[in-house]
């Protein structure tokens, strides 16, 4: 089963993997870290390699992080660039979490990183929608019977 490593600026990570296991479940092999004020990549770094061998060293990693280009990420990166079964997707949401946490309960270990970001990424895609007041207060069939 592959890992997944919530990586952002603040207790966002912690607070989408709380949300994620209120839904979901508990998840052994998930992890949060966050980056505090007065912290640098140095740091998060540090804290990534903790998570990696919490999680038990899984053969791949998905870093899932808030923003492109900022401390976590770039931490990420440093890691990312050492080891081709590990990846990241910035953009992280609570539906590609829990889409991404299932997709941990059915691995039978023959997708690679590349396949399992690509549908990290379309589980993000998917998970946000727009809602508006036209689109909801559309009549339906349904709505006449």
């Amino acid at each position: 089963m592959f890992g997944i490593i919530v990586g952002t600026h603040g207790q966002f990570a912690p607070g989408i993997v709380q949300s994620c296991e209120m839904i979901f479940g508990k998840r052994d092999k998930l992890k949060a870290v966050t980056l505090v004020p007065g912290e640098g990549p140095d740091d998060v770094l540090e804290k990534y390699q903790k998570a990696i061998e919490e999680l038990g060293n899984p053969d791949r990693v998905l870093f899932f992080n808030d923003l492109m280009g900022g401390s976590p990420y770039n931490a990420a990166c440093r890691l990312v660039a050492t080891n081709e079964n590990y990846g990241i997707v910035a953009g992280v949401n609570l539906p590609a979490l829990i889409a991404m946490s299932a997709a941990q309960d059915t691995d039978d270990g023959t997708a690679t990183i590349a396949e399992i970001m690509e549908q990290a990424l379309q589980a993000c895609k998917d998970g946000a929608v727009i809602s508006s007041y036209e689109s909801l207060n559309v009549e339906t069939e349904d709505d006449e019977l």
